[in-house]
């Protein structure tokens, strides 16, 4: 057998590189990329950067906390000017792409996950529905004078990172099928917030800029039908349809979602087409690779990056490539610029505890008492059924994780309260009932659930347990 010469193998650094500092730079970032495959990483992340963003509002520098966010930034092209602050660029602009991963998550479940049949859908669906219902009924109990009613969705929403980091804490203890049924109520979960943004947080709406907005979605549409593959193409679309939903006083980031839900979640070619045309450049490099042009390598290196490409759907890559920008850059970037919330216990009034309390029942209380009860009714009709491995104990659980609301619940008192003082009452709300919900989940997931068991053991006790409680 003939040996492969040395500049063959394959090389550790590149041509250019210094060997002792590629090595130093390999090392250094071997903890950061242990803690990026980490699922609870995004959750940390964000508790951390909403701490900073509270120690900062109330340290000293509080003004350049401030200053900073109301940064005005914009673009401007002859008598054409466009300025916003930076607090609006964030909210209004980069969560766009945190809503439309939310869309193409949306329609890949209801395509192939969780909610592609009914009959699995059901039992998550219901529990969304009622961690809704819920909070939004005890805000209201709490926060019903009419300067305060406007807060009702801030306590409807999941968050989704900060829950599913609370579920890999209990470790063991959380059995997978449990993390599916927090990732479909999650998604119905959100869907109903962004139900909530369209229909009750946007202002009058304009003929015009739904117009506009309509045009960019079939822009978006007819580009698929002719076979437009390349997904920078579609940028054009989608900011034409960003821009007429913004200027028809929806909220803009309901263009980011729309567009999620058009994207296609079915793959061109498919796992198999990527195994027979990857060996068919094979068989036609083999034994010329010494030899090959540059260009002819290049064109069968094209063929190898097409093929990579649509062996997934488009939904499916754009999901893997945006969500660690979404997680450790976007999501972190909203937390701070609206975690910092100045807390002066003198300067809190009547109407500003009222919210501060409407928020904190509705999430702590109100999200697993909704998920519990309506669980409980499905199950009692017999319209849905318990997944394998999950018992009562686990809902209860589920009823807990629910109650963290963090990145929608910010989202949606923005829409809600355009007076500054209220609105600081309902971040401050929902980060005290957030922290509260983790520790509190946490805690009933250490005394409630015991390490998963061997399957049949398993299946044996949540079965007896799922026959008596509910």
């Amino acid at each position: 057998m003939a040996t492969s010469s040395v500049s063959e193998r394959p090389i550790a650094t590149p041509p250019e590189a210094w060997p002792a500092l590629v090595r130093l730079a390999r090392l250094a970032g071997r903890p950061l990329e242990r803690f990026l495959h980490i699922e609870a990483a995004s959750g940390i992340l964000l508790l951390i950067v909403a701490a900073v963003a509270m120690l900062w509002a109330n340290s000293p520098w509080r003004e350049s906390y401030q200053s900073l966010w109301h940064t005005p930034v914009g673009i401007r092209i002859g008598s054409f000017a466009f300025e916003r602050s930076l607090e609006w660029l964030v909210n209004d602009g980069l969560m766009v792409i945190f809503f439309f991963v939310v869309g193409m998550e949306i329609r890949r479940e209801v395509h192939e996950g969780e909610l592609s049949e009914w009959r699995r859908a059901a039992l998550p669906a219901a529990a969304a529905l009622g961690g809704m219902l819920a909070p939004a009924a005890l805000y209201l109990t709490f926060a019903h004078q009419p300067q305060l009613r406007s807060g009702w969705g801030v306590p409807m929403a999941t968050d989704i990172a900060f829950a599913v980091g609370v579920l890999t804490l209990l470790g063991k203890r959380a059995p997978p099928a449990l993390r599916v049924l927090l990732l479909a109520l999650a998604v119905i979960d959100d869907l109903g917030a962004i139900v909530v943004i369209a229909v009750f947080y946007s202002s009058g709406v304009a003929l015009s800029g739904l117009a506009l907005a309509a045009a960019g979605f079939c822009g978006v549409l007819a580009m698929q039908r002719f076979g437009v593959r390349a997904k920078f193409a579609y940028i054009a679309p989608a900011l034409v349809a960003w821009a007429g939903i913004y200027a028809a006083g929806v909220h803009p980031t309901i263009a980011g979602v729309i567009v999620g839900l058009l994207t296609p979640v079915r793959a061109w070619i498919g796992p198999g087409g990527f195994v027979v045309r990857i060996q068919q450049q094979l068989e036609q490099l083999q034994g010329s690779a010494r030899t090959l042009p540059p260009e002819e390598l290049g064109a069968a290196l094209d063929e190898v990056a097409a093929a990579r490409r649509e062996a997934v759907s488009p939904a499916d890559g754009l999901i893997r490539a945006l969500h660690p920008w979404v997680a450790f850059v976007i999501m972190p970037v909203f937390a701070l610029a609206n975690s910092g919330v100045a807390i002066s216990v003198d300067a809190l009034d009547a109407d500003s505890w009222r919210v501060i309390s409407g928020v904190a029942v509705g999430l702590v209380a109100g999200k697993p008492l909704g998920v519990l009860l309506a669980c409980a009714l499905m199950l009692r009709l017999r319209i849905a059924s318990l997944p394998r491995g999950i018992g009562a104990r686990h809902l209860v659980v589920l009823g807990g994780v629910a109650g963290v609301g963090f990145t929608m619940a910010l989202f949606v008192a923005q829409l809600a309260f355009a007076d500054e003082q209220l609105l600081a009452a309902a971040k401050l709300g929902i980060l005290a009932a957030s922290a509260a919900a983790a520790i509190v989940s946490l805690s009933l997931g250490r005394a409630l659930l015991s390490p998963v068991q061997p399957p049949d053991a398993a299946r044996t006790a949540d079965e007896a347990e799922s026959s008596t409680v509910l």
